[in-house]
């Protein structure tokens, strides 16, 4: 006698900075029985995961190779600029990069925001990862410019953030291979969407498929009344025995 098999697994990559714990959550409820696993990817990587079918889907930022993988943008970030609390930056809401261009602002190498440059002057050296531009900050040595979700991650009680109105902004979106869009991979866009249970658009557990109805009897056709031969008139309706004449 054979065991049974193991359950077929969905795997959902993440760049840093992307929430999936919504979508995660809405998962297990509805489908339990196919476990969901997460695989936390740097942004640089995670077209790669997806190619070499190290993940069935990912929440990536944008933009990416639309040749090759479909893609639903899902919301696009805000831009700040990263400070130590007591710069001069905190003492308002937002900023323009022409208020910066005095300030040391660091540009590391995974960099998500695309530009060749970011404004004001450059660092001494370009650090080798946004969690090593932080730490550069909180040292009072510059600043950094990052999507929101980026200046959350990585969290300091010496930092703070402020918004940077004029700046490039960072989009994530649902990615996965074209030619591998599975059914885990609908089920997935389905509850990314929002989707209910029995949607026609995703695919429905069979329990959850409702009952075909009884077909309905036909009623038998009425016969079509003749029309009158030309230049007869149609003949009246009987209405009854007349009555007799006394």
């Amino acid at each position: 006698m054979t065991g049974s098999a193991a359950p077929q697994t969905f795997r959902l990559a993440y760049v840093p900075g992307a929430t999936p714990a919504k979508w995660v959550r809405i998962w297990q409820e509805r489908y339990p029985e196919t476990p969901l696993d997460l695989i936390p990817v740097s942004a640089a990587e995670a077209p790669q995961v997806l190619r070499e079918g190290r993940a069935d889907a990912g929440l990536v930022r944008l933009p990416v190779d639309r040749t090759y993988f479909s893609a639903i943008p899902l919301y696009t970030e805000t831009t700040v600029v990263v400070v130590p609390k007591d710069h001069a930056v905190a003492a308002v809401d937002e900023v323009t990069a022409e208020d910066l261009a005095d300030e040391v602002v660091f540009h590391p190498l995974d960099d998500v925001l695309g530009w060749e440059r970011p404004p004001g002057e450059p660092g001494f050296e370009r650090p080798a990862t946004t969690e090593d531009a932080i730490e550069l900050v909180a040292a009072n040595v510059g600043l950094l410019i990052v999507p929101q979700s980026l200046a959350r991650l990585h969290h300091r009680k010496d930092l703070t953030y402020r918004t940077l109105v004029d700046a490039p902004q960072s989009g994530v979106a649902l990615c996965w291979p074209e030619e591998a869009t599975t059914d885990l991979v609908d089920d997935f866009i389905g509850v990314v969407r929002g989707r209910t249970v029995n949607s026609t658009r995703g695919r429905a557990k069979p329990e959850d498929q409702p009952k075909a109805k009884a077909k309905a009897k036909t009623k038998p056709q009425e016969q079509p009344r003749r029309k009158p031969a030309p230049g007869k008139k149609a003949a009246p309706g009987r209405r009854g025995k007349p009555r007799r004449r006394s």
